[in-house]
């Protein structure tokens, strides 16, 4: 009998299992999302949307599960603004694209079917990772929003590279790859590489911005210049990717020959110099990181102890071979001013060891980024920061004061005191700041403490007296008024603002244009050779349209009849066109075979109507030509539209037509948004969103393949204030035409100057070079 009871409560217990999976896996209802009914429009969905993602987004909202709601509206706009989507899952259940393994899924749970008939196992009772909400959470430590990737990757790639994986929910790649990101993940980490996750659902806009158009995608960031990765997805060749966007020369190899000179680099370069023994063939790529992360600090060298040529090294500087050695020299190379020796050199002790000794003992003041570093300005009594300043001249070799004041440096004990010397040839002003009005100090060194008191420049100082000259007598004089300074901060009684120092090792003009159009040319030449016809399909169109134009121009020069060039029209024609007085323009000889018969331009209105013969059944390869008007600016529109476009009305694939932005605006603000640029763009939930004039944007729709090019006209205050109410034209336009008196008066000139560069886009749409936005489908236009 007890058996019996304990069966029925087993059976009992793993029907409630069955009953919280299926309820976990209905618990997503876009409609419910939204808080829309299945009947719901487009038009209303969109309105839901909108409504939603303003209240719950993670920039204004600062509720904990303000991004978790975000991320549901989004998923459930993006299902059911697309008909597809939509269908899928009001026939299935889910969104999915592939409904013949629906269906296969949906055979599969019934063979599984337990215990009744209603209860099923799902997909996520075995784990099997289809979406981002059951993968492994991994990828949700990484994952990136625009504001994080603009505000603190960009800028961190210029200390260390980032490794980016752009991934999606139904893809299957993206599955397959996970193993291996895992794997790298865990150990680039460790070595300082920056790892980032883009969802190409939640975050079109970063996506579109980074240029990954398919999932995966796996790319690289440093300097903020991003670098795509195309070989296969296995741990060598994606530590050999990352290893290849660090700069190749990092990292100086170093031998018996080249030593000193490398050690003695630090009076030209006002940097320490690393030097790494160990028995690697090859740079550690850990060492790589930390020469790219500290690069602007210290200049960084590598021993292969096993090679012949660095005996004379490993006997000078009594290096354990048999352990990796890391090396600082300052101003003294024949003796190291740390060391630390370790099997297993890890990141944070690295790191640690170089943050210890970045600068020098006496380091030069080169710009004014160095001076804040090594002179902070006073927060209160407690970090009280004085700075002995050295005011010499620049020597090719090291003189006995500066030689004296480095010895004074390094017996130096207190935490207080920071020693920096300055060439006083090279920052002038400066010197002649700190240095009093007097003849003594020509030519001739001197010795400075200083206190910094704000950003602005201003300091309180003490000069020595007399000049410096290296003696026991000076170094006794100053070591007195480093004593006194302890006690009496008094003692710095002079007052001045000092001058911003000049950047001493700032490359010129041309170094900083070479590097720039070498940076340029090396993307360009990525692009061709790894394919990427998409970013590239800009460049191609603009150099390839210069060429023809170029040679059409020399061959039409070459063959043409200088009798024909010096023909010109009949006098009695242009005395008829003089006495006619008609507007009608004329053409010359190079456009006349694109004149078109017809003497007009038919320009229709697209409405409910004539919006499913005209846009959404348009035979392949015809596109419409769509102005964007209001009631007010019809007539003038209109006018210079006609005049701007009768050139191209020859080809029997351009249809023309206007659309009412006051009767439509919603229509138009949903296929606007599939054009906007990933950078910087205007919050479109402000308090003028519904304000936004957008008459004289003209849209080039190709009905079949699903996009469109855009024209946008550039308005000024002149020309809003300028418009006037203008009276309804017909749909025809006739050119030539004097219909006497345009309704608008001179108000409607600035109007009408807004489609004045519509031809010059009208020939790059011909030419197939504009840039297309795609659209899922077309809406409704209500």
């Amino acid at each position: 009998m007890e058996v019996r009871k304990l069966s029925i409560s087993w059976q009992f217990l793993i029907v409630l299992v069955l009953i919280l999976q299926i309820l976990s896996a209905l618990d997503f209802d876009p409609y419910r999302v939204l808080g829309v009914s299945r009947t719901a429009s487009q038009a209303d969905i969109k309105k839901a949307y909108k409504k939603l993602a303003r209240e719950w987004h993670p920039d204004k909202n600062k509720d904990p599960g303000a991004e978790d709601k975000f991320i549901q509206i989004s998923k459930a706009y993006e299902i059911l603004s697309n008909e597809e989507k939509r269908s899928n899952y009001d026939q299935y259940g889910d969104a999915g694209e592939n409904q013949g393994y629906q269906k296969q899924q949906q055979q599969r749970e019934y063979r599984f079917r337990h215990f009744h008939e209603n209860f099923y196992f799902d997909e996520s009772f075995f784990h099997f990772p289809f979406n981002s909400e059951r993968r492994d959470s991994i990828d949700e430590k990484y994952l990136l929003h625009f504001s994080h990737y603009v505000n603190e990757v960009v800028p961190d790639s210029f200390k260390k590279p980032y490794l980016i994986k752009i991934t999606s929910d139904w893809c299957f790649s993206c599955i397959h790859i996970e193993p291996v990101w895992k794997e790298v993940v865990q150990e680039l980490e460790e070595l300082g590489v920056g790892i980032g996750v883009v969802h190409a659902g939640y975050e079109r806009r970063l996506a579109h911005h980074l240029g990954a158009h398919s999932t995966p995608s796996i790319l690289g960031i440093i300097n903020g210049k991003i670098s795509f990765f195309h070989n296969a997805v296995v741990r060598e060749n994606l530590r050999q990717f990352v290893e290849s966007l660090l700069p190749g020369n990092l990292v100086e190899k170093v031998t018996n020959k080249n030593y000193v000179r490398f050690l003695s680099g630090w009076q030209q370069e006002n940097k320490p110099h690393v030097l790494l023994f160990d028995q690697m063939p090859v740079v550690p790529l850990l060492y790589k990181l930390t020469a790219f992360a500290y690069k602007d600090y210290l200049s960084f060298g590598y021993v292969h102890v096993g090679f012949r040529g660095t005996e004379e090294m490993t006997r000078q500087y009594n290096i354990n071979v048999y352990a990796p050695t890391l090396l600082i020299f300052k101003e003294h190379i024949n003796k190291p001013a740390d060391v630390i020796q370790a099997r297993g050199m890890k990141k944070q002790i690295i790191d640690d060891f170089i943050a210890q000794n970045k600068y020098l003992l006496a380091a030069r003041l080169t710009s004014q980024k160095l001076f804040h570093e090594l002179c902070p300005v006073k927060r209160s009594h407690r970090q009280r920061k004085y700075c002995v300043v050295l005011l010499t001249a620049e020597t090719t070799k090291l003189s006995k004061p500066f030689e004296a004041f480095l010895s004074f440096a390094l017996a130096n004990t207190q935490d207080t005191v920071r020693f920096v010397h300055v060439y006083s040839n090279r920052q002038q002003e400066f010197a002649n700041t700190l240095l009093p009005d007097s003849e003594v100090f020509q030519g001739k060194s001197a010795v400075s403490i200083l206190e910094r008191r704000n950003t602005a420049g201003r300091v309180v100082y003490k000069t020595l007296a007399d000049p410096w000259t290296g003696s026991e007598s000076d170094k006794f004089i100053l070591l007195g008024y480093l004593d006194q300074l302890r006690k009496d901060p008094a003692l710095l009684s002079s007052e001045a603002v000092l001058p911003d120092l000049t950047d001493e090792l700032a490359p010129v003009f041309f170094l900083r244009w070479l590097y720039s159009a070498s940076d340029y040319i090396s993307d360009c030449w990525d692009s061709v050779v790894h394919n990427n016809w998409r970013e590239m399909m800009p460049l191609l169109s603009l150099i390839f349209s210069a060429l023809f134009i170029l040679f059409g121009t020399v061959i039409v020069q070459a063959f043409s009849d200088s009798n024909d060039e010096r023909e010109s029209s009949p006098p009695d024609k242009e005395e008829a066109q003089e006495k006619t007085g008609k507007t009608e323009p004329s053409f010359t000889k190079e456009n006349s075979s694109k004149v078109p018969k017809k003497g007009f331009v038919e320009v229709t209105e697209l409405t409910d109507v004539t919006y499913t013969s005209n846009l959404v059944r348009l035979r392949p390869g015809h596109m419409n030509v769509v102005l964007i008007l209001s009631n007010s600016t019809k007539t003038s529109l209109l006018q210079k539209f006609a005049l701007e476009v009768y050139t191209f009305t020859g080809s029997s694939c351009l249809h023309f037509s206007f659309l009412s932005l006051d009767k439509h605006r919603e229509w138009l603000e949903y296929l606007l948004e599939f054009a906007q640029d990933a950078a910087p763009i205007p919050n479109q939930y402000d308090k003028h969103f519904m304000e936004r004039d957008y008459t004289g944007y003209v849209l080039a729709l190709n009905g079949h393949k699903k996009y469109f090019c855009l024209f946008k006209p550039q308005k000024t205050v002149e020309e809003e204030e300028a418009m006037g109410s203008c009276s309804d034209l017909d749909s025809s336009l006739h050119l030539g035409e004097s219909r006497g008196k345009p309704a608008c008066g001179l108000g409607s000139r600035p109007i009408k100057g807004k489609l004045s560069k519509l031809s010059l886009w009208m020939e790059r749409l011909l030419e197939g070079s504009l840039q297309r936005f795609y659209i899922p489908s077309w809406p409704e236009l209500d």
